[in-house]
């Protein structure tokens, strides 16, 4: 899992630091989201998720890595 932010759509509602604290914080100047780590361990992944779908500016973005479902580089 990789996680990216948009620190321009960000709101400042805090519901991702609130969510997943380890993961995200909050700009003490201007209140904007900061990402803590860009690769959470995979004890955090499912905590990540839910505080980019509770996001209400929709300023987190996850991305998945492998795993199942996913296609080789060669697209077979």
């Amino acid at each position: 899992m990789q996680l990216s932010i948009d620190r321009d759509r960000c709101i400042g509602a805090g519901m991702c630091a609130l969510t997943a604290p380890e993961v995200f914080d909050q700009d003490a100047e201007d209140g904007l989201v900061l990402l803590r780590t860009a690769a959470p361990p995979p004890g955090l992944h499912a905590t990540a998720r839910l505080a980019a779908g509770l996001c209400p500016a929709a300023a987190l973005t996850v991305i998945e890595q492998g795993g199942a479902g996913s296609s080789p580089p060669d697209g077979r």
